[in-house]
């Protein structure tokens, strides 16, 4: 059985966060293990409420998985605090995780903050060379880049400046970009690849990027080469978005088994 750890904080609304992820590692015939680093109060209209876990904490739940099983693939998502980053950090090093995908989970679509300004750095600096991929949406990869990205150049850009923090690859999803097609960049230091999926129009989906993130630590923890499990992340939440339902007063709530149900 292959397996996938993720690293992040719990939505109890199911959409996004650990619990996304689990259902996405389920999606991918993968087992999942977690470790939680928040407990948020949210719902398909936003966040409301954020308790980060304490560091040590993260890591005992970290220790006590990795201890005990064969870990294939490690998801990061939302960390909130400096001294979680730091925890984390070192978990990785010294338990020797393996294909790290990191998302710098860095606000919530409401703009609520969901990691301070000295975890910010500390990601840039602690967590990035642990990486194999990162994976900004748009305003993240500005965010961390410092380039404004408006055209296909700027994203080039700005995944070579985040590739130089230490990362071994960047991929920058393209869901926020306007148009009929979402082009995914996937930089992996040397050369560049641009995936392209149709749009799913008309609706406002919650967890997307928790669930590409997880999608493609699934794909790495079934041994696939980083493109094609890039891709297949991009597949898998393309479906997820056009079967989405609206079970709440705010955004879609993705829905993660679609392939099952459709096959």
């Amino acid at each position: 059985m292959r397996t996938a750890l993720t690293i992040a904080g719990s939505d109890p609304s199911g959409g996004a966060g650990i619990q996304a992820d689990l259902k996405t590692f389920a999606a991918f015939g993968v087992f999942g293990l977690s470790a939680i680093t928040a407990v948020t109060a949210q719902d398909t209209r936003g966040v409301t409420a954020v308790a980060p876990l304490p560091a040590g904490l993260v890591t005992a739940q970290i220790e006590a998985v990795a201890e005990d099983l064969e870990i294939h693939a490690t998801k990061i998502g939302m960390l909130a605090t400096a001294e979680v980053v730091h925890a984390v950090a070192a978990a990785i090093n010294d338990f020797d995780l393996p294909m790290v995908v990191l998302d710098p989970v860095l606000a919530a679509s409401g703009g609520q903050r969901l990691l301070d300004a000295a975890g910010v750095q500390a990601l840039c600096s602690e967590l990035l060379p642990c990486a194999r991929v990162i994976t900004p949406n748009i305003p993240e990869a500005e965010a961390l880049s410092g380039c404004r990205i408006a055209t296909i150049s700027d994203r080039r850009r700005a995944a070579e400046r985040i590739g130089a923090m230490g990362v071994s690859a960047v991929i920058i999803t393209g869901g926020h970009e306007p148009g009929p097609e979402v082009m995914d960049l996937l930089y992996d230091g040397s050369a560049f690849f641009e995936l392209r999926a149709p749009r799913v129009g008309g609706r406002r989906a919650h967890g997307t990027g928790c669930t590409f993130a997880s999608a493609l630590a699934a794909g790495l923890a079934l041994r696939q080469a980083l493109p094609e499990a890039a891709a297949r992340a991009q597949q898998y939440v393309a479906g997820a978005i056009a079967h989405a339902t609206a079970v709440g007063k705010g955004a879609s709530v993705l829905d993660h088994f679609w392939r099952t149900k459709s096959g």
